[in-house]
């Protein structure tokens, strides 16, 4: 049975059909330039430092098969998803990402891939920069669910970063839910989601709902046949009830 606050926080998001064009964009904000990459905190996971795939694994258990050079790792569109090799559940995530310059195609096919906290909950990766498309699935969107509160990309070409603070979502003894992720992302700096709470996984055309699953799961990037580049990729774990 869903809870309470699961119901209000559904209500919210329902007020749009989900990928509704119809759907107020986000204003746009420049966020300034990029900036070099960042030495990760101390007690910081690091999961991508630029030389090779050791913490990942293609979505099969197999050998990662996307590219490594020049200090990011790149999609290798139609391989599938890239795994991190060990599971995580309330965390702060580090991650830079890159679409291609010059820009192909429009509104979804510019640019996508996306960051799937426990491999379930999607944060949008999208070439937003002057591309228009639906609002819940635009950079900086927790895809289908919520909008970014601004659009704060660069140019494409141009690195892009995500900070976020993820909280899993908490399950009963008899499998419902007792409360629901949430997620607070900066995009290039700029707050884009303000302790969101998910009404549950990320789909497309759908919205499914929680279902128990473990306390701890791997990261995943999508491999949408786009050639997206990952760079400075690190984790910490958080301690629960943070």
């Amino acid at each position: 049975m869903i809870g309470t606050l699961a119901l209000l926080v559904m209500a919210q998001t329902q007020q749009w059909p989900q990928h509704s064009l119809d759907r107020p964009r986000p204003p746009v904000v420049d966020p300034g330039p990029e900036r070099s990459p960042s030495r990760p905190p101390s007690d910081a996971i690091v999961l991508f430092d630029g030389t090779n795939l050791s913490q990942w694994r293609a979505d099969d258990g197999t050998a990662a098969r996307w590219i490594v050079r020049e200090g990011y790792v790149e999609v290798k569109p139609h391989t599938g998803m890239l795994v991190s090799a060990r599971g995580f559940g309330d965390v702060q995530l580090h991650i830079e990402w890159r679409t291609p310059t010059p820009p192909q195609g429009e509104s979804q096919e510019r640019g996508n891939s996306g960051v799937f906290l426990m491999g379930i909950y999607e944060l949008q990766v999208l070439d937003s920069y002057q591309n228009d498309t639906y609002p819940d699935g635009q950079a900086g969107a927790i895809y289908g669910e919520n909008p970014p509160l601004v659009n704060a990309t660069r140019p494409p070409g141009q690195w892009q970063t995500y900070d976020v603070v993820f909280h899993r979502p908490h399950f009963k003894a008899d499998s419902s839910l007792a409360s629901p992720a949430r997620m607070t992302v900066f995009l290039n700096g700029v707050l884009v989601q303000d302790n969101f709470e998910l009404v549950g996984p990320t789909a497309n055309q759908a919205r499914p709902p929680y279902r128990a699953h473990a306390d701890k799961l791997p990261l995943k990037l999508q491999d949408h046949g786009n050639p997206i580049r990952y760079r400075n990729i690190w984790i910490r774990e958080l301690p629960e009830g943070s």
